[in-house]
């Protein structure tokens, strides 16, 4: 991380929004640890966010989090989509998910303002299975993850607008992860400014939990 003095000559080649400390991180979550940039249209991002911004704007932005992993927010759970957008949403599903995987019937919408970010942090197998897969709207930001017990292995995500991110496995359970603040926000060498940003989040089902079950709102992704 260029940042804080560790300095990164590695990232996945072909792709410009993936890097990390080293081949052996890059190559240990090649597939955990995935973006498909331009996964929207500027269509599809815009009936989105359209639909998402009369819900949003009924809530106010959080300082503090019930489990103090993030700040700037506001957030809910959406189970019921106009036909244009399940119809974006179930692409998700066959791009992220595996034919054997139940997902959960709500989707994470989490809003963060110019100045909001997310801590680091490692999901709660309570609240969300072995795979989650956000759409990025609105803004650009780097997603960081660390391993847990080897803080030199990290990786680097650019999330741009309408893209899609995917965390499997390792990558989720081994690693921490946080968006970076608009102070921090690098890409290497490139400066990210950090605006609004929008993610949607779709999660497959921790084990031993039905669908339908209601719970907790999730730890930020």
């Amino acid at each position: 991380m260029a940042r804080s003095g560790r300095l990164a000559l590695w990232s996945m080649p072909g792709q410009g929004w993936v890097r990390g400390s080293g081949p052996a991180v890059l190559s240990r979550l090649r597939d955990a640890a995935v973006v498909r940039p331009g996964f929207l249209s500027a269509a599809e991002e815009e009936t989105l966010s359209g639909e998402l911004e009369p819900e949003l704007r009924r809530r106010r932005y959080e300082y503090d989090h019930w489990d103090a992993a993030i700040h700037g927010f506001r957030e809910t759970e959406k189970s019921r989509w106009s036909e244009a957008s399940r119809s974006i949403l179930q692409r998700v599903q066959a791009a992220a998910f595996g034919p054997g995987q139940t997902l959960l019937s709500s989707v994470h919408v989490l809003d963060l303002e110019p100045r909001g970010y997310i801590k680091p942090h490692v999901d709660s197998i309570k609240f969300c299975g072995s795979t989650i897969a956000g759409l990025s709207l609105l803004s650009p930001s780097v997603m960081r993850l660390v391993h847990t017990q080897e803080p030199g292995e990290w990786l680097e995500l650019l999330l741009e607008p309408g893209s899609l991110y995917i965390l499997r496995g390792s990558a989720r359970y081994d690693f921490s992860h946080e968006i970076l603040r608009d102070e921090e926000s690098f890409f290497g060498e490139r400066r990210v400014p950090r605006g609004r940003r929008i993610s949607v989040i779709c999660r497959s089902l921790p084990e031993g939990m039905g669908p339908g079950e209601p719970g907790q709102l999730p730890p930020p992704c």
